[in-house]
């Protein structure tokens, strides 16, 4: 077992002080090291145009482009490589596993991923100048993977293809526009069909009135139906399913077969995150290992966290922190069954070793 930790990030001001405090604590880190190191395999096929990434952004969430300029100060490099890193927009985004539930007054979500892409950071924004406050963990710095913002909106998503892409934002980048920008789930699958979609995924918004849509999209369209459970695979969109989906399939019978009876929000914590419940996953190695659960709780503003399975979560009060009560702790940390580096806190969690 290895034991890993998220850094808890607090803070309250404008978008560009936000920007520019992380990119103080980002200098010389290991994430960015291993970043650069990641990009010497992973190299663009495409250059970044500022002036397109800027409109594109400002389109829907002007202040994350203050954030970005706010990174570039206090990192001192081009625009450019800002936005290779953080922007989110044209990138590329390798496949994940990731399994998302709802019910009365919560939505828990399992992140499916690869060790060697997470940052570790949780995080605590209130904006003084425009957007949503918003609590999360985040995903190249500026993007969110999960989240709830302050009028309730929660967001998750879940991987479904990356054939054929489009000029457009990924999941990460998406999830924090749609949490800075929407205040419920109608106003989030709207913006979602207005969005330019990189790569294929659903995403799963649900909010206090207790309504969950997953809105399915893709570069080439978007359609929104309900439910309370995704895995990945589209069930509207089944033309853009990949060709193999038997443990997405499995996960989601495993979800649907316990609701058939009401599940309270620990016995839908549980669900997820027990590793012997058939949803929690320790497949790491082939991008698809189960590395934080979080809860969210919109109609008391309460969030749950917690890294690798069988944990009781961390419970944050999101409520008495918007009202100013800073978190007393600074770190959260937790064990996952692997020994691949992890990119915030491993030297060479690059892609040259396994």
């Amino acid at each position: 077992m290895k034991t890993i930790y998220s850094d808890i990030i607090q803070f309250r001001g404008t978008h560009f002080e936000f920007g520019y405090m992380q990119g103080e604590r980002l200098k010389d880190s290991l994430s960015v090291k291993n970043r650069e190191d990641q990009w010497k395999v992973r190299k663009p096929r495409f250059s970044i145009k500022e002036k397109e990434v800027n409109e594109a952004i400002t389109r829907f969430a002007p202040g994350i482009w203050e954030e970005l300029l706010g990174l570039q100060e206090a990192l001192q490099c081009p625009m450019e490589r800002v936005l290779k890193e953080f922007g989110g927009y044209r990138l590329n985004y390798v496949r994940s596993g990731c399994s998302i539930m709802t019910g009365e007054g919560y939505l828990i979500r399992n992140y499916d991923y690869h060790p060697k892409t997470y940052e570790g950071r949780y995080t605590f924004y209130q904006p003084t100048d425009q957007g949503h406050a918003i609590i999360g963990p985040s995903q190249r710095v500026t993007g969110r993977m999960d989240g709830m913002n302050e009028k309730g909106l929660v967001i998750g998503y879940n991987f479904m293809n990356r054939k054929n892409p489009g000029d457009g934002f990924i999941c990460c980048m998406i999830g924090r526009l749609i949490l800075e920008s929407c205040a419920n789930v109608r106003e989030a699958a709207d913006m979602l069909k207005e969005i330019p979609h990189r790569h294929s995924f659903t995403y799963v918004v649900y909010d206090k009135s207790g309504e969950t849509f997953a809105v399915e999209t893709s570069p080439r369209g978007v359609e929104v139906r309900q439910t309370t459970a995704c895995t990945n695979h589209f069930e509207v969109m089944k033309h853009e399913n990949r060709n193999h989906l038997t443990d997405s399939m499995r996960r989601l019978d495993v979800i649907k077969s316990r609701q058939k009876q009401p599940l309270s929000a620990r016995e839908a914590f549980c669900l997820l995150n027990d590793t012997d419940k058939g949803v929690f996953s320790d497949l790491y190695g082939s991008w698809a290992g189960t590395i934080h659960t979080s809860a969210y709780l919109p109609k008391e503003r309460k969030a749950w966290f917690s890294l690798g399975g069988d944990r009781d979560p961390i419970e944050f009060d999101f409520a008495q922190w918007l009202d100013g009560r800073d978190i007393e702790i600074d770190r959260i940390t937790g064990e996952v069954n692997t020994d691949i580096a992890f990119l915030h806190m491993d030297e060479n969690a690059n892609w040259f070793r396994k």
